[in-house]
């Protein structure tokens, strides 16, 4: 029993050093990339890679996890987080072109990187098909942040995460499908692929909905932040490694459980405190995972495999970027058909040439079975793609946006809506202020004095935000907006209130959204 406990104390130890040598590092990289406008100007993600690769050469091994609990640890965080922040009503907006690029672009990809590999270098069809698989999810952490940097549009962000989101569980059921066929456990049918999608899709989705609708009714009942941030984390595992369990897709699972919990039970269940709180946690959860990834790929790499393997690697790359093209313009232009609002060339041009891939490419490689013979053919092609799609896109995506003339005002927008929280914070001040009573230790002197030093600070502000409407006219819709969220923050609210306090047994649809989604 002492045997045991030992090794046991071993083991903790041993993995409390590899989670503080990870913390260490990340915050480490994340620090330079800020301090430095050199490192500034290279993919946060990269620069991870790079230091993984640093690590591995002297040695240090940082993670050792099985293939099997790869994904299991590193998809549902990461899932969760883009689910949780995406904005359903924006999202509906464009459903029909990331319903397009998320589910036939993975097909393209798959279908097209693996018969490229397999015809002009010879791997094996099942072993190019899974490569395929793994490059056909995007990762758009690097190109959003510079999105949001350069004030490029809404509607090209919702595009660019909604491919993101949704092709990743369309990636992952894609991979789950393919990698039983070099294993010799599933044979290659396309009608019996067709329906084993739609199953662990449905699955996932009802499984998902259940987590995410009982989770939203369940924070109704009570205001604990840390609870109810603890139940976001146990639903984006839980949903996963349910969903997985029944036969179904973990993956649509986990993203259908974000959404829900983002958009609809963040507003029945949680207040605006609640809401920040655990929109900064799961921040946290994904910086530290996305860092745990990037430095596991660079520290497990062996340099003089990539450089043996580099016929795959270039293969994979020029068909990545020739498939990514025709899928990005053929499917763009099939959605202009069907829908009203058009996808111009630039911005096809941006989601082509802003494609990158990441985390969930790097994971599904990982967690090929040991047993494959392909395994590290997999592995490394897919590494030196994600590394091209980091160093040289990533680094010219801003050119490219520049060039397009697609630099917008965006961070005007946040200035803009820093200013207005600021007003409303000071006029909120200037009440409390008044209705302070006077008593021997505050006099009327003393209270009209901290009134003029609000007040001078408030005027500043209004006249900064006079300057930035004059400038920006189209800044103004931002008040209009901030406006309506409120309003629907408060319908969601009152009914929570109602329900805590034992005056409503169950929850009412809301009115409002429906109302102002109809105005606009």
């Amino acid at each position: 029993m002492s045997m045991e406990a030992t090794v046991g104390e071993e083991l903790i130890k041993e993995n409390l050093e590899q989670f503080l040598i990870v913390l260490s590092v990340s915050l480490g990289v994340a620090t330079l990339s800020q301090i430095s406008d050199f490192f500034r100007q290279i993919p946060y993600t990269l620069l991870l890679v790079i230091v993984g690769l640093g690590l591995a050469f002297v040695d240090i091994r940082l993670v050792n996890l099985s293939p099997e609990l790869i994904l299991e640890i590193f998809l549902p965080p990461l899932l969760f987080e883009a689910a949780w922040n995406i904005r359903w009503r924006n999202l509906k907006k464009n459903l029909v072109p990331v319903t397009l690029l998320a589910i036939v672009g993975v097909v393209i990809s798959v279908v097209g990187i693996g018969f490229s590999l397999n015809y002009f270098t010879g791997l094996p069809l099942p072993i190019a098909l899974l490569v395929g698989a793994s490059l056909a999810a995007t990762d758009p952490v690097a190109v959003i942040a510079l999105f949001r940097e350069l004030g490029v549009g809404e509607r090209l962000t919702v595009l660019t995460e909604g491919e993101s989101l949704f092709n990743d569980g369309a990636a992952v059921v894609a991979f789950s499908i393919l990698v039983g066929i070099p294993l010799g456990v599933q044979e290659f049918s396309i009608t019996n692929s067709l329906v084993q999608f739609v199953a662990v899709s449905g699955i996932g989705i009802g499984i998902g909905s259940l987590i995410g609708f009982g989770i939203s009714y369940l924070t109704q009942r009570f205001d604990l932040p840390l609870v109810e941030q603890s139940l976001t984390l146990l639903s984006a595992y839980g949903a996963y490694l349910l969903t997985e369990e029944l036969g179904g897709s973990g993956v649509i699972g986990v993203v259908t459980a974000g959404i829900i919990l983002g958009n609809f039970g963040s507003r029945i269940g949680m207040n605006a405190r609640t809401r920040l709180s655990v929109s900064e946690f799961w921040e946290f959860i994904a910086f530290f995972v996305n860092s745990i990834i990037f430095l596991l790929i660079g520290d497990q790499i062996n340099i003089s495999s990539l450089a043996d393997n580099w016929k795959l690697i270039l293969v994979a790359i020029i068909g990545l970027v020739a498939i990514r093209a025709i899928s990005i313009y053929g499917l763009g232009t099939l959605s202009n058909l069907i829908t009203k609002q058009d996808i111009t060339w630039q911005e096809e041009t941006v989601l082509w040439w802003g494609g990158l891939r990441g985390s969930v490419s790097i994971a599904l490689a990982l967690s090929v079975p040991v047993m494959l013979d392909g395994r590290q053919d997999i592995i490394e092609t897919v590494f030196g793609v994600v590394l091209f799609t980091l160093l040289v896109q990533g680094l010219t995506m801003q050119t490219v946006i520049e060039k397009l003339g697609l630099v917008g005002d965006r961070a005007q927008r946040q200035t803009y809506r820093e200013l207005l929280a600021r007003r409303n914070a000071l006029e909120r001040v200037l009440q409390h202020i008044s209705s302070v009573e006077l008593s021997p230790s505050i006099d009327e002197d003393f209270k009209q004095h901290q009134q003029g030093l609000v007040q001078g600070k408030l005027d500043e502000v209004n006249q900064e935000i006079a300057t930035l409407q004059k400038s920006y006219p189209q800044l103004q819709s931002l008040e209009q907006e901030q406006l309506q969220e409120q309003l629907l923050d408060i319908e969601a609210e009152t009914y929570a209130d109602l329900i805590r306090s034992g005056k409503l047994n169950k929850n009412l649809s809301p009115l409002l959204q429906d109302v102002l989604s109809k105005q606009e």
